[in-house]
């Protein structure tokens, strides 16, 4: 038996609660496929559509005058972990029932600590939330500070910093869940960034890589495996040209070359195995598969294997 943390891509999910229900459905048979195995089960997962429409949402009805304020980002990502983590307790728990099996769900509201020093502040990268006019734009930078960029023409819109996890602050809650036999849902979107000051916690308007907290979490929990799960079977190097190649395994120091010939997208397969390489580097076993193979990855029969 191992324990091992999931990291749900955007293809696990969906766009609309209709199609993510949907969805889930399936990713559902293929999570508790890893339970029924014996497994501890620890599931992380993106938010970028989810947490976009929340805070998009809410930031018309502020502009409309329907409500007094729009919402910070940090409260629109714990808004994201809550209604993803209800479709994922709802879709585990149904398939966990058809098989007979009895295990509790829970879907913790994660904070993730960073450093308010990391770079990633003073560079902020991640477009969020509504589009506004240059004259909108322009206003709101001046009234709140924020960063406002144009974006692909379509308009202006805020963006974040993506900093780096250092610390995932609900750790020993989820070690206790874990403990007590429990399938547990956290570091949703990355988890809820915070500062520390003066022994304090304050939410950051900032989006954290949910590959980059995987890695993180499952180095807290000392978990066995970090599986990181999205479209393809298996990492491939040379994507899209005659000489396409899928790799079964990679070494830490094979994955770092391949990243500095670029041969991963910087918006996709880049932080995945940067990630990888990261949970690797601590002494674990990192696989990155498909949803559908996950089951099959473990046994070697799919994905690919990162270890140091």
């Amino acid at each position: 038996m191992s324990k091992i943390v999931i990291a749900l891509g955007g293809n696990a999910l969906g766009n609309t609660p209709e199609e993510q229900l949907h969805l889930i459905t399936d990713t559902a048979k293929s999570i508790v496929d890893l339970v029924e195995q014996g497994h501890e089960v620890v599931i992380a997962h993106g938010n970028g559509p989810q947490v976009g429409m929340i805070n998009l949402g809410l930031s018309t009805a502020a502009a409309a005058g329907a409500i007094k304020a729009a919402m910070p980002f940090p409260e629109c990502g714990a808004m994201s972990q809550g209604y993803i983590g209800y479709h994922l307790q709802n879709g585990i728990h149904n398939e966990l029932a058809a098989r007979g099996m009895k295990k509790a769900v829970a879907t913790v509201v994660t904070q993730v600590l960073v450093d308010e020093k990391d770079p990633a502040f003073q560079k902020p990268s991640k477009p969020v939330g509504a589009f506004y006019t240059k004259e909108e734009a322009d206003a709101i930078a001046k009234e709140k500070g924020y960063t406002m960029v144009e974006d692909a023409g379509r308009g202006y819109r805020q963006v974040v910093p993506s900093p780096k996890p250092v610390d995932v602050i609900e750790k020993d809650v989820v070690n206790t869940l874990i403990s007590a036999g429990h399938i547990v849902i956290t570091v949703g979107g990355g988890g809820i960034p915070v500062i520390e000051k003066d022994g304090k916690l304050y939410g950051t308007p900032a989006v954290i890589d949910k590959d980059f907290a995987s890695a993180k979490l499952a180095e807290l929990v000392k978990a066995d495996m970090l599986v990181i799960l999205t479209a393809v079977d298996r990492v491939a190097i040379n994507w899209g040209k005659p000489d396409q190649k899928s790799l079964d395994k990679m070494t830490v120091a094979e994955a770092e070359k391949y990243c500095a010939e670029g041969h991963f997208a910087p918006g996709s397969m880049l932080p995945k195995v940067q990630a990888a390489m990261s949970f690797a580097r601590c002494g674990g076993k990192a696989i990155i598969a498909s949803l559908e193979n996950a089951a099959k990855a473990l046994v070697g029969e799919s994905g690919t294997v990162v270890e140091g």
